[in-house]
């Protein structure tokens, strides 16, 4: 049987002007309830104390698979604006798939007492989610791996991150024809 929200990812998603429209999928409630539970899912019963997600998609869905978890959602901010109040952990992220560099800021809330999962919509160099690793282990917290929609993570990198879970890998969604 397809994981609901594999399905729901693959019903939904286009590209559009050379744009990855994944909004459709958060617009339809119950796709985003079936891909938020098809997030947090593989991830029951490892432990999970908190989840970060790095703005802005990462905010919907990792408070969303928090919520689906039980456990507390950490917010991570790109940019050195905005409001965040408070301690703080920084990182400059590697280059994205774009070739931008992002400054990375969290709230030094985590201890060692926190298994913490990374969810976000999607993974292509890794370089946000390796400065996110960065960000949960400056506090002494244990990160656990990551949980993504779409994964286009080399095997290399991929390896990098310990357990990483997705619903459809890059090529699953076929070529960009915008």
């Amino acid at each position: 049987m397809t994981d609901p929200g594999r399905r729901a990812v693959l019903d939904r998603f286009r590209w559009v002007h050379g744009h990855a429209d994944i909004w459709k999928v958060f617009a339809d409630g119950g796709a985003l309830v079936e891909v938020v539970e098809s997030l947090a899912n593989p991830w029951r019963g490892s432990g999970v104390t908190r989840v970060v997600g790095i703005e802005s998609r990462g905010f919907l869905l990792g408070a969303a698979t928090a919520l689906t978890l039980r456990v507390g959602f950490v917010a991570i901010r790109k940019g050195d604006t905005g409001p965040l109040p408070g301690p703080k952990v920084r990182s400059m992220t590697d280059e994205d798939y774009r070739g931008n560099r992002h400054e990375l800021r969290m709230q030094a809330v985590l201890g060692a007492e926190d298994r913490v999962l990374l969810v976000d919509d999607w993974a292509e160099k890794g370089s946000q989610a390796a400065a996110a690793e960065g960000l949960v282990n400056d506090c002494g917290a244990q990160f656990l791996g990551l949980s993504v929609i779409v994964d286009q993570l080399s095997d290399e990198v991929r390896s990098t991150f310990g357990r990483v879970t997705s619903l459809v890998t890059g090529r699953e969604l076929g070529p960009d024809t915008g």
